[in-house]
């Protein structure tokens, strides 16, 4: 039966003199960004727009009763977002061999990621998970009406399983974590709603090559949008062929689409701003919790006063599997780390790299005018002086936040990342 579209499947500081500015800065927090902030406007300007949305929601194995107002959610708001390679119709020939085999038919979810904001005082993480993370999830009902008893299973397989609610599930169990709320959106929604704004400027710190996407670009900044956004975002190749480098590129992309919507060239723009909202809603399918506008609303104002070093992008800590150098298992110790944080509503902060297999590096602005970047604190020979040393879950005190293990990559939206190119 024939079927629309619907998904199942330079950060630094800035001022906000427009008040949709606070309101959609949710966006950095990634691809909920389409979620939330094209549904908030809606809210405000035409909830008419929402009936088809609405209607087609997804139900939720053993649902978790939300409040009128998410301040009483105890441990924060999560949100989990999964992007499924869907083979759309004018999608097939640019996925390749994922829509040639048996397979064609799968709805996978390469794109999970949990959206964590905690508790007063607000503050944002955004988990990824990698596409080839293997583990134990527990059972689910079935897409087909039947029961999945859980075990061994690659984590983007479980939609094809039992759906959003299945993944769901998974990752709760996995985190510890309650998730009342969850959204699918298809790589093409994502494509959809790139085109809307005119684009997304990214980054290749060096040259991009790719054959199996068909990339080959030259480094520097690069407006991309339409095919070229998916191409970006299923580069694994063009990232040195890692797929937790492709993780880290596609936070960047996150981080970019924040930047474009957040700008005034998107913000005073009538027409834009109801492009998004209504490209948006037709490429997201949510859970029946997250339909109602002012539960939108409210998770969009929960973040506007987040300051940027305070949204956290992760990646899901993983080691090579023992029985397939081509996937990865939980690193388990590491993770914990991250959810006692999360659990104690403490802040976090990243020790490791800023992407996952060299996937991206960290590029340093420029120095503000005025300023000798030559200039540094004088080296003291007063041992009191020198920096602690902090282990992994213990609290930094020149920060004041929980240092994770050097094990788990990301980076906040305060730093600017480039993709590292193929050299």
């Amino acid at each position: 039966m024939a079927r629309r579209r619907r998904t199942v499947a330079q950060h630094a500081r800035l001022r906000s003199p427009h008040p949709f500015s606070q309101l959609l800065k949710l966006v950095a927090v990634g691809v909920v960004v389409v979620v939330v902030a094209t549904l908030s406007t809606v809210a405000y300007a035409a909830y008419d727009l929402t009936a088809s949305f609405t209607r087609e929601a997804v139900a939720v194995e053993n649902p978790i009763a939300v409040p009128p107002d998410i301040g009483e959610i105890e441990g924060g708001v999560n949100l989990l977002v999964v992007g499924i390679d869907e083979c759309e119709d004018d999608l097939k020939e640019l996925l390749g061999d994922r829509c040639d085999g048996a397979d064609s038919d799968t709805q996978l979810n390469d794109v999970t990621i949990l959206l964590h904001i905690s508790e007063e005082p607000r503050r944002v993480t955004v988990v990824s998970f990698p596409r080839d993370l293997m583990f134990t999830a527990p059972g689910c009902a079935r897409t087909d009406g039947g029961r999945w008893d859980g075990g061994f299973t690659q984590i983007n397989e479980l939609y094809s399983i039992g759906g959003l609610s299945c993944v769901m599930t998974a990752v709760s169990d996995m985190s510890g974590q309650q998730i009342p709320f969850g959204a699918m959106v298809t790589f093409g929604g994502v494509i959809d709603v790139t085109s809307a704004i005119g684009g997304v400027e990214v980054c290749l710190a060096n040259p991009m090559v790719d054959r199996n996407t068909g990339i080959d670009w030259p480094a520097g900044p690069r407006t991309i949008q339409g095919v070229e956004a998916l191409q970006f975002l299923r580069t694994r190749y063009g990232v040195g062929g890692s797929d937790l480098a492709r993780v880290s590129n596609q936070q960047q992309y996150m981080s970019r689409l924040a930047r474009t919507l957040v700008s005034e060239e998107v913000l005073t723009d009538a027409g834009k701003l109801y492009r998004l909202a209504s490209t948006g809603l037709r490429s997201v399918t949510p859970t029946e919790t997250l339909t109602n506008p002012m539960t939108l609303v409210q998770i969009a104002l929960a973040v506007r006063d987040v300051p940027f070093e305070d949204i956290v992008f992760v990646q899901y800590p993983s080691v090579p599997a023992s029985f397939n150098a081509n996937r990865v298992e939980p690193d388990e110790d590491a993770a914990q780390v991250l959810w006692d944080a999360l659990a104690a509503n403490q802040p976090i902060e990243v020790t490791g790299e800023v992407g996952a297999d060299a996937g991206v590096v960290e590029v340093v602005p420029d120095p503000v005018p005025g300023t000798d970047p030559s200039e540094a604190p004088v080296p003291t020979d007063d041992p009191s002086a020198e920096e602690p040393v902090v282990e992994a879950g213990e609290v930094d005190p020149r920060t004041g936040k929980v240092a994770l293990p050097t094990s788990i990559t990301g980076s906040s939206a305060a730093q600017q990342t480039c993709s590292a190119g193929t050299g």
